[in-house]
């Protein structure tokens, strides 16, 4: 298998990185239209933890790590390493080592669509990673693959330089050419959140406030007494 290491690819612009890393990953998703986000299983191995970066993308072989060797060069202040393979795999393709390289670096973090090691060792180090899988399964170093080049994830696409937020909830990729948008729609989401929160701490019920009476009433749910349920009393 051959493949590319592209250098130097486009990045989101700094500033909009920094400024999408003030939100979770479901207000940036809901200000992309719920749109963005990698699967559900790719879960983090710490938690309280959100981070923002720029991507470094590798495509890779199955259990082979070789194409990380050559992305760790690629990789610099600010980036979030993302990983997958050309079919699926689990392996522990990425441990402490790669981490410890990464974050000499300034990378901010590594999404693995493939399994990782050393966990503990990783959150003593606070190195932030989410992955598909936990496994100690090693790896070996044999086969070419590919560096900053699209790759998908879950049926999303992520390009080198796209912008990733990851935090508790997940992982969401932001289009770089999208990154100045959707933080000024995620900061108004922001907004929109705590006034519907303070609605909330006063006593409003999210009924009123959505007007979702008359979305009940048009959809033929009805209030009914516990008698009148029940047939008690009749």
């Amino acid at each position: 298998m051959g493949g590319v290491i592209v250098t130097n690819p486009p990045k989101a612009d700094a500033k909009d990185v920094e400024a999408l890393a003030a939100f979770g990953v479901a207000t940036v998703s809901e200000a992309m239209g719920r749109t963005g986000l990698l699967g559900p299983s790719i879960r983090p191995v710490q938690q309280g933890v959100r981070v923002a970066g720029t991507a470094v993308t590798v495509l890779s072989w199955p259990g082979d790590n070789l194409m990380i060797h050559a992305a760790v060069e690629q990789c610099g202040e600010g980036d979030i390493l993302v990983v997958t393979t050309t079919s699926p795999c689990t392996d522990g393709l990425f441990g402490e080592l790669f981490a410890t390289a990464l974050q000499k670096r300034g990378v901010r973090g590594v999404v693995l669509n493939t399994g990782i090691r050393d966990t503990q060792e990783l959150r003593d180090m606070g190195f932030a990673a989410w992955s598909r899988a936990v496994s100690s399964q090693g790896t070996v170093k044999a086969t070419g693959g590919s560096v900053n080049v699209p790759i998908a994830i879950d049926g999303q696409v992520v390009r080198p330089g796209d912008v990733i937020v990851a935090d508790d909830d997940g992982v969401v990729v932001v289009p770089r050419e999208k990154a100045r948008e959707t933080a000024e729609r995620s900061e108004a989401r922001e907004a929109k959140e705590a006034a519907t929160r303070a609605a909330f701490l006063a006593g409003q019920l999210g009924l009123d406030r959505y007007g979702l009476r008359d979305t009940l009433k048009r959809l033929g749910v009805e209030y009914q007494s516990y008698e009148e349920y029940t047939g008690a009393g009749s």
